[in-house]
């Protein structure tokens, strides 16, 4: 029944794929099936204009549909993924970095390096000197995870 399906469609059958994979990329969106779907229908319209050809043979066309998948799936990282680092708000998912130069007070004493501060609604575990509760401190740093603060006594 497929191998019916797939005589008669003739050159439509990469058109009819490329249009799936592009469907599939709407209903579960990753851009990745994009560049596959893409590829696809690129070889559809290759099989419209050669398809009598001799060399055209369904292992060429699965072959060449290959190849353009990994040129069209990198050209689309490259094109999509570009990242100029550059944007008007680089702390927006950086909370601990946007602590550093406030003042706070101690809620917890500083024992063993380690203690805590409340900051708006929001009580941070703080590194720093031992300091005993109810210093005032400046933030000076975040750890790399934002779950703690570095302090220093003001």
């Amino acid at each position: 029944m497929l191998d019916r399906i797939v005589s008669e469609l003739g050159p439509w059958n990469w058109m009819v794929l490329g249009f799936v994979l592009l469907v599939m990329e709407i209903v579960t969106p990753g851009a990745f099936m994009l560049w596959i779907g893409i590829a696809a229908l690129l070889i559809g319209v290759v099989s419209l204009l050669i398809w009598d050809a001799a060399i055209w043979t369904w292992q060429v066309q699965v072959l060449a549909f290959l190849v353009l998948s990994l040129v069209s799936a990198y050209a689309g990282k490259k094109l999509v993924g570009r990242k100029d680092g550059k944007t008007d708000q680089p702390l927006l998912n950086r909370r601990g970095q946007q602590l550093i130069g406030r003042m706070a007070t101690l809620a917890e004493p500083i024992r063993n390096g380690r203690g805590r501060i409340k900051l708006g609604d929001t009580l941070w575990r703080v590194s720093g000197p031992d300091l005993p509760a109810g210093t005032q401190v400046r933030v000076v740093g975040a750890a790399d995870t934002d779950l703690e603060l570095t302090v220093e006594p003001v």
